[in-house]
Protein backbone atom coordinates (compact mmCIF):
# COMPACT_ATOMS: atom_id res chain seq x y z
CA UNK A 1 0.00 0.00 0.00
CA UNK A 2 3.06 2.49 1.02
CA UNK A 3 4.16 1.95 -2.70
CA UNK A 4 0.66 2.76 -4.03
CA UNK A 5 0.27 5.82 -2.12
CA UNK A 6 3.38 6.78 -2.75
CA UNK A 7 3.16 6.41 -6.58
CA UNK A 8 -0.19 8.38 -6.35
CA UNK A 9 0.57 11.55 -3.77
CA UNK A 10 2.34 13.33 -6.78
CA UNK A 11 -0.69 12.95 -8.86
CA UNK A 12 -2.90 14.23 -6.37
CA UNK A 13 -0.45 16.92 -5.18
CA UNK A 14 -0.56 18.41 -8.98
CA UNK A 15 -3.94 18.33 -9.23
CA UNK A 16 -4.39 20.25 -6.43
CA UNK A 17 -1.60 22.31 -7.12
CA UNK A 18 -3.54 23.13 -9.89
CA UNK A 19 -6.26 24.58 -8.07
CA UNK A 20 -4.30 26.65 -5.70
CA UNK A 21 -2.82 28.32 -8.92
CA UNK A 22 -6.07 29.15 -10.41
CA UNK A 23 -7.83 29.87 -6.90
CA UNK A 24 -5.20 32.10 -6.24
CA UNK A 25 -4.36 33.27 -9.48
CA UNK A 26 -0.52 32.86 -9.50
CA UNK A 27 -0.54 32.53 -13.26
CA UNK A 28 -3.52 34.53 -15.28
CA UNK A 29 -6.21 32.72 -15.97
CA UNK A 30 -6.15 33.36 -19.90
CA UNK A 31 -3.34 30.46 -19.69
CA UNK A 32 -5.44 27.47 -19.15
CA UNK A 33 -7.09 26.95 -22.06
CA UNK A 34 -4.22 27.15 -25.01
CA UNK A 35 -2.52 24.75 -22.40
CA UNK A 36 -5.05 22.51 -22.64
CA UNK A 37 -4.79 22.07 -26.29
CA UNK A 38 -1.55 21.92 -26.19
CA UNK A 39 -1.91 18.90 -24.27
CA UNK A 40 -4.47 17.61 -26.10
CA UNK A 41 -3.22 18.24 -29.57
CA UNK A 42 0.48 17.68 -29.19
CA UNK A 43 1.78 16.57 -25.96
CA UNK A 44 -0.05 13.32 -24.99
CA UNK A 45 -0.28 12.45 -28.74
CA UNK A 46 3.78 12.48 -28.66
CA UNK A 47 3.60 10.20 -25.06
CA UNK A 48 0.96 7.65 -26.86
CA UNK A 49 2.91 7.40 -29.78
CA UNK A 50 6.51 6.73 -28.34
CA UNK A 51 5.06 4.67 -25.58
CA UNK A 52 2.57 2.40 -28.00
CA UNK A 53 5.11 2.25 -30.55
CA UNK A 54 7.47 0.24 -27.84
CA UNK A 55 4.62 -1.85 -26.63
CA UNK A 56 5.03 -6.08 -26.81
CA UNK A 57 1.63 -7.15 -25.97
CA UNK A 58 0.01 -10.59 -26.05
CA UNK A 59 -3.18 -11.03 -27.98
CA UNK A 60 -5.05 -12.43 -24.94
CA UNK A 61 -4.18 -9.45 -22.97
CA UNK A 62 -5.05 -7.18 -25.64
CA UNK A 63 -8.33 -8.12 -26.32
CA UNK A 64 -8.91 -9.16 -22.30
CA UNK A 65 -8.34 -5.64 -21.25
CA UNK A 66 -10.47 -4.04 -24.19
CA UNK A 67 -13.40 -6.02 -23.57
CA UNK A 68 -13.16 -5.68 -19.65
CA UNK A 69 -13.40 -1.73 -19.70
CA UNK A 70 -15.62 -1.96 -22.66
CA UNK A 71 -18.43 -4.51 -21.30
CA UNK A 72 -17.94 -2.73 -17.63
CA UNK A 73 -18.93 0.63 -19.51
CA UNK A 74 -21.23 -0.17 -21.46
CA UNK A 75 -23.17 -1.91 -18.59
CA UNK A 76 -22.84 1.00 -16.25
CA UNK A 77 -23.99 2.71 -19.39
CA UNK A 78 -27.69 0.67 -19.28
CA UNK A 79 -27.63 0.56 -16.00
CA UNK A 80 -27.95 4.67 -15.68
CA UNK A 81 -30.23 4.75 -18.33
CA UNK A 82 -32.46 2.11 -16.35
CA UNK A 83 -32.19 4.84 -13.68
CA UNK A 84 -33.61 7.73 -14.98
CA UNK A 85 -37.15 7.26 -14.33
CA UNK A 86 -36.55 6.39 -10.50
CA UNK A 87 -33.96 10.07 -10.68
CA UNK A 88 -36.75 12.12 -11.90
CA UNK A 89 -34.50 14.50 -13.59
CA UNK A 90 -34.98 16.74 -15.95
CA UNK A 91 -33.94 15.85 -19.70
CA UNK A 92 -30.82 18.03 -19.39
CA UNK A 93 -29.42 17.13 -16.07
CA UNK A 94 -30.07 13.90 -16.45
CA UNK A 95 -27.40 14.07 -19.35
CA UNK A 96 -24.58 15.04 -16.98
CA UNK A 97 -25.85 12.50 -14.84
CA UNK A 98 -24.91 10.18 -17.49
CA UNK A 99 -21.76 11.69 -18.92
CA UNK A 100 -20.59 11.59 -14.81
CA UNK A 101 -21.37 7.54 -14.72
CA UNK A 102 -19.30 6.63 -17.29
CA UNK A 103 -17.02 8.94 -19.11
CA UNK A 104 -12.99 8.93 -17.38
CA UNK A 105 -10.37 11.45 -17.45
CA UNK A 106 -8.14 9.81 -19.32
CA UNK A 107 -5.22 12.63 -18.15
CA UNK A 108 -5.46 11.46 -14.58
CA UNK A 109 -4.89 8.01 -15.55
CA UNK A 110 -1.94 7.96 -17.85
CA UNK A 111 0.67 9.52 -15.25
CA UNK A 112 0.24 6.51 -12.49
CA UNK A 113 0.33 4.27 -15.60
CA UNK A 114 3.69 5.42 -16.28
CA UNK A 115 4.94 6.12 -13.10
CA UNK A 116 3.98 2.47 -11.84
CA UNK A 117 4.92 0.40 -15.08
CA UNK A 118 6.46 2.52 -17.65
CA UNK A 119 6.03 2.56 -21.58
CA UNK A 120 4.04 -0.64 -21.00
CA UNK A 121 1.61 0.40 -18.40
CA UNK A 122 1.14 3.56 -20.74
CA UNK A 123 0.75 0.67 -23.66
CA UNK A 124 -1.99 -1.19 -22.06
CA UNK A 125 -3.44 1.88 -20.93
CA UNK A 126 -3.84 3.33 -24.41
CA UNK A 127 -5.53 -0.48 -25.09
CA UNK A 128 -8.65 1.08 -22.54
CA UNK A 129 -8.62 4.26 -24.94
CA UNK A 130 -9.30 2.18 -27.55
CA UNK A 131 -12.00 0.59 -26.00
CA UNK A 132 -13.86 3.19 -24.42
CA UNK A 133 -12.99 6.44 -25.40
CA UNK A 134 -15.22 6.26 -28.97
CA UNK A 135 -17.98 4.21 -27.05
CA UNK A 136 -18.80 6.79 -24.52
CA UNK A 137 -18.22 9.68 -26.90
CA UNK A 138 -20.96 7.95 -29.11
CA UNK A 139 -22.89 7.47 -26.28
CA UNK A 140 -23.01 10.74 -24.28
CA UNK A 141 -23.68 12.47 -27.36
CA UNK A 142 -26.46 10.09 -28.55
CA UNK A 143 -28.18 10.81 -24.95
CA UNK A 144 -27.51 14.78 -25.47
CA UNK A 145 -29.17 14.85 -28.46
CA UNK A 146 -32.37 12.56 -27.26
CA UNK A 147 -32.57 14.82 -23.84
CA UNK A 148 -30.15 17.62 -23.90
CA UNK A 149 -32.05 21.32 -24.28
CA UNK A 150 -30.50 21.02 -27.84
CA UNK A 151 -29.76 24.10 -30.01
CA UNK A 152 -30.07 24.93 -34.09
CA UNK A 153 -26.50 23.07 -34.90
CA UNK A 154 -26.08 20.69 -32.33
CA UNK A 155 -23.62 17.48 -32.74
CA UNK A 156 -25.49 14.30 -34.01
CA UNK A 157 -24.32 10.62 -33.38
CA UNK A 158 -23.14 11.00 -37.08
CA UNK A 159 -21.19 13.79 -36.12
CA UNK A 160 -19.87 11.95 -33.16
CA UNK A 161 -18.09 9.26 -35.52
CA UNK A 162 -16.34 11.86 -37.11
CA UNK A 163 -15.38 13.32 -34.20
CA UNK A 164 -13.92 10.22 -32.57
CA UNK A 165 -12.28 9.67 -35.80
CA UNK A 166 -10.69 12.28 -35.66
CA UNK A 167 -9.83 12.47 -31.82
CA UNK A 168 -5.68 12.93 -31.34
CA UNK A 169 -5.45 10.63 -28.39
CA UNK A 170 -7.60 7.82 -30.44
CA UNK A 171 -5.10 8.45 -33.52
CA UNK A 172 -1.62 8.18 -31.57
CA UNK A 173 -2.59 4.86 -30.17
CA UNK A 174 -3.39 4.04 -33.62
CA UNK A 175 -0.20 5.29 -35.14
CA UNK A 176 2.30 4.28 -32.45
CA UNK A 177 0.67 0.43 -32.26
CA UNK A 178 0.80 0.74 -36.10
CA UNK A 179 4.45 1.39 -36.06
CA UNK A 180 4.59 -1.81 -33.29
CA UNK A 181 3.12 -3.90 -35.49
CA UNK A 182 5.34 -3.47 -38.57
CA UNK A 183 8.49 -2.61 -36.22
CA UNK A 184 9.30 0.76 -37.79
CA UNK A 185 11.74 2.79 -36.13
CA UNK A 186 11.22 6.76 -35.24
CA UNK A 187 14.50 7.49 -35.47
CA UNK A 188 17.57 9.00 -33.57
CA UNK A 189 15.56 12.09 -33.90
CA UNK A 190 11.90 11.98 -33.68
CA UNK A 191 11.71 9.45 -30.79
CA UNK A 192 13.44 12.12 -28.44
CA UNK A 193 11.27 14.84 -29.60
CA UNK A 194 8.39 12.77 -28.85
CA UNK A 195 9.70 11.49 -25.67
CA UNK A 196 10.55 15.59 -24.34
CA UNK A 197 6.81 16.73 -25.38
CA UNK A 198 5.28 13.40 -23.54
CA UNK A 199 7.31 13.98 -20.51
CA UNK A 200 5.97 18.13 -20.60
CA UNK A 201 2.31 16.10 -21.04
CA UNK A 202 2.47 15.05 -17.06
CA UNK A 203 2.66 18.17 -15.36
CA UNK A 204 0.30 20.44 -17.32
CA UNK A 205 -2.75 18.10 -18.05
CA UNK A 206 -2.78 17.15 -13.85
CA UNK A 207 -2.86 20.77 -13.17
CA UNK A 208 -5.27 22.42 -15.53
CA UNK A 209 -7.63 18.74 -14.34
CA UNK A 210 -7.09 21.24 -10.85
CA UNK A 211 -7.70 24.07 -12.60
CA UNK A 212 -11.16 23.00 -13.42
CA UNK A 213 -12.26 22.22 -10.31
CA UNK A 214 -15.73 23.96 -9.31
CA UNK A 215 -16.78 24.40 -5.52
CA UNK A 216 -19.46 26.13 -5.81
CA UNK A 217 -21.19 23.89 -8.40
CA UNK A 218 -20.16 20.51 -6.04
CA UNK A 219 -22.28 22.32 -3.16
CA UNK A 220 -25.24 23.10 -5.41
CA UNK A 221 -25.62 19.96 -6.74
CA UNK A 222 -23.65 17.10 -4.57
CA UNK A 223 -26.73 14.79 -3.86
CA UNK A 224 -26.67 13.82 -7.65
CA UNK A 225 -23.08 14.31 -7.79
CA UNK A 226 -22.72 11.81 -5.10
CA UNK A 227 -25.02 9.39 -6.91
CA UNK A 228 -23.34 9.79 -10.09
CA UNK A 229 -20.11 9.24 -8.33
CA UNK A 230 -21.38 5.99 -6.89
CA UNK A 231 -21.43 4.52 -10.17
CA UNK A 232 -18.27 5.70 -12.15
CA UNK A 233 -16.05 5.18 -8.96
CA UNK A 234 -17.81 2.31 -7.26
CA UNK A 235 -20.24 -0.21 -9.62
CA UNK A 236 -18.05 0.37 -13.00
CA UNK A 237 -14.48 -1.10 -11.13
CA UNK A 238 -16.38 -3.55 -9.44
CA UNK A 239 -17.59 -4.31 -12.99
CA UNK A 240 -14.54 -4.04 -14.67
CA UNK A 241 -12.51 -6.25 -11.98
CA UNK A 242 -15.16 -9.09 -12.60
CA UNK A 243 -15.06 -8.87 -16.17
CA UNK A 244 -11.48 -8.64 -15.86
CA UNK A 245 -11.22 -11.88 -13.71
CA UNK A 246 -13.80 -13.35 -16.11
CA UNK A 247 -10.99 -13.04 -19.22
CA UNK A 248 -8.36 -13.87 -16.76
CA UNK A 249 -6.29 -11.73 -16.65
CA UNK A 250 -3.72 -11.44 -14.12
CA UNK A 251 -0.54 -9.08 -12.92
CA UNK A 252 -0.22 -5.92 -14.83
CA UNK A 253 -2.81 -6.13 -17.00
CA UNK A 254 -5.89 -6.64 -14.57
CA UNK A 255 -4.55 -3.94 -12.52
CA UNK A 256 -3.86 -1.86 -15.66
CA UNK A 257 -7.90 -2.42 -16.22
CA UNK A 258 -9.09 -1.98 -12.40
CA UNK A 259 -6.75 1.62 -12.92
CA UNK A 260 -8.83 2.58 -16.06
CA UNK A 261 -11.71 1.88 -14.60
CA UNK A 262 -11.19 3.65 -11.17
CA UNK A 263 -10.58 7.17 -13.09
CA UNK A 264 -12.82 10.07 -12.31
CA UNK A 265 -15.04 12.34 -14.35
CA UNK A 266 -13.75 13.43 -17.75
CA UNK A 267 -13.47 17.47 -17.64
CA UNK A 268 -14.74 17.40 -21.45
CA UNK A 269 -17.94 16.53 -19.96
CA UNK A 270 -18.65 19.92 -18.84
CA UNK A 271 -17.42 21.16 -22.59
CA UNK A 272 -19.92 18.79 -24.29
CA UNK A 273 -23.00 19.93 -21.96
CA UNK A 274 -22.43 23.09 -22.87
CA UNK A 275 -22.18 22.73 -26.38
CA UNK A 276 -25.08 20.34 -26.44
CA UNK A 277 -27.92 21.57 -24.18
CA UNK A 278 -27.00 19.63 -21.08
CA UNK A 279 -26.88 21.06 -17.24
CA UNK A 280 -23.12 22.50 -17.85
CA UNK A 281 -23.09 23.79 -13.85
CA UNK A 282 -24.38 20.15 -12.58
CA UNK A 283 -21.54 18.25 -15.21
CA UNK A 284 -19.21 20.68 -13.83
CA UNK A 285 -20.00 19.90 -9.79
CA UNK A 286 -19.53 16.10 -10.91
CA UNK A 287 -16.51 16.70 -12.32
CA UNK A 288 -15.16 17.75 -8.39
CA UNK A 289 -16.60 15.76 -6.83
CA UNK A 290 -15.49 12.48 -8.59
CA UNK A 291 -11.93 14.27 -8.98
CA UNK A 292 -11.67 14.43 -5.19
CA UNK A 293 -13.35 11.32 -4.01
CA UNK A 294 -10.90 9.15 -6.91
CA UNK A 295 -7.97 10.93 -4.40
CA UNK A 296 -9.64 8.18 -2.04
CA UNK A 297 -10.74 5.52 -4.21
CA UNK A 298 -8.22 5.47 -6.57
CA UNK A 299 -6.20 4.04 -4.09
CA UNK A 300 -8.06 1.46 -2.45
CA UNK A 301 -8.85 -0.26 -6.07
CA UNK A 302 -5.34 -0.32 -6.63
CA UNK A 303 -4.13 -1.48 -3.42
CA UNK A 304 -6.65 -4.36 -3.55
CA UNK A 305 -5.96 -5.59 -7.19
CA UNK A 306 -2.45 -5.59 -6.35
Amino acid sequence: MLVVFQALTPVFLLILMGYAIKRYRWIDDGFWPPAERLTYFVLFPALLIVSTSRADLASDQVWGIAGALFAATLIVATLALALKPLLGLPGAAFTSFFQGAIRPNTYVGMVPAFLFWGDDGLAMLSIGVLAVVPLVNLLSVTVLVIWGDGHEGARTPMKAVREVARNPLVLACLIGFGLGALDLNLGPVITPLLDILGRAALPIALMAVGAGLDFPDLLANRWLAGKATILKLLALPALAWALATAFELEGQAFQVVVLYSTLPMSASSYVLAREMGGDAPLAAGMITASTLVAMVTMTLWIVLSA
